[in-house]
């Protein structure tokens, strides 16, 4: 059985004004969103500006979010590069209650190899045995591109800790096919298409606004209903990805209503006020237009 079929977020955090993380209100944005209907959320991916906030605060907001009502549904991301900080913050989650994670190979490294990424997850498995991990491929940030080979041997050792796959390199999306195994492509543009050829749903970074739409889509198809949303979906997916930065977008866009998402770590900015604007305009084109308060 898959462990995550479905419409995710890879969530946003919130910032206080000195740039420590915001616990409570990254909290209350993804308690949000499985309100509007997400399957789950994602916490510390790369939307989440994992790589630039402290592992102490991470551990921080673990222990806090393990008391959260909707728990169940939300999932951890390591964001982090070395194998022992993976462990430390793996560990603390264990501890909280949470056995699920979203992990990418160590990023950097432009001499990430097979071999080297195969000894990277099975030294985490060698600790947690009973984890169970969806593998990030996304060679833009990691400098590796997970091969359908790859991810195969892996699940054949680890069949019950390699769980599902993000692939936001989506190279793997369309023909990797391992039964119960999780395959979910990074983008909007790609859940319609995914779910037609087998794929379990998305893990996206736009689904922090586009979560409606989303679900939708993602229903209709379950329910054999013809589709009347993807092509919003895919549209206003592409006004964000035109802006060039996901991040930066996501946060502009959230900031029409709520100031506290103007803040990021750097070297994280918003987008420009030119390019703000240009989004504005073409989601207001698409019937697109910020809720007040969307995070509460």
């Amino acid at each position: 059985m898959a462990i995550l079929e479905g419409v995710y977020a890879a969530g946003l955090s919130v910032l206080k004004e000195d740039l420590s993380l915001d616990i409570e209100k990254t909290i209350e944005h993804h308690e949000h969103l499985i309100k509007e209907g997400l399957n789950g959320t994602f916490f510390f991916g790369s939307t989440g500006q994992s790589q630039l906030i402290s592992i102490g605060e991470k551990k921080s907001l673990i222990s806090k979010l393990s008391h959260s009502k909707n728990k169940d549904s939300f999932f951890l991301a390591t964001g982090v590069n070395s194998l022992r900080d993976n462990i430390d913050l793996i560990n603390h989650s264990f501890n909280n209650g949470f056995d699920t994670f979203l992990i990418m190979p160590p990023a950097y490294y432009m001499n990430n190899t097979h071999e080297g990424v195969y000894k990277f997850y099975a030294n985490i498995i060698q600790r947690f045995p009973n984890i169970k991990i969806v593998l990030y491929n996304f060679q833009k940030l990691s400098q590796y591109l997970f091969s359908p080979q790859a991810v195969e041997k892996l699940v054949k050792d680890f069949p019950e800790a390699i769980r599902g796959c993000k692939d936001s390199s989506y190279n793997l999306y369309e023909t990797l096919k391992i039964p119960g195994f999780s395959m979910l492509p990074g983008s909007e543009t790609k859940l319609l298409h995914g779910l037609q050829n087998g794929a379990s749903g998305i893990i996206s970074a736009v689904t922090n606004v586009t979560y409606s739409l989303a679900k939708k889509v993602y229903d209709d198809f379950k329910n054999n209903i013809e589709q009347s949303a993807n092509n919003k979906l895919c549209a206003v997916r592409k006004a964000f990805d035109d802006t060039g930065n996901l991040i930066s977008a996501l946060h502009s866009f959230m900031s029409v209503k709520d100031k506290s998402y103007e803040r990021l770590l750097p070297p994280l900015t918003l987008l420009s006020s030119e390019k703000q604007k240009e989004l504005l305009n073409k989601l207001k084109e698409l019937d697109f237009i910020p809720r007040k308060n969307m995070a509460a």
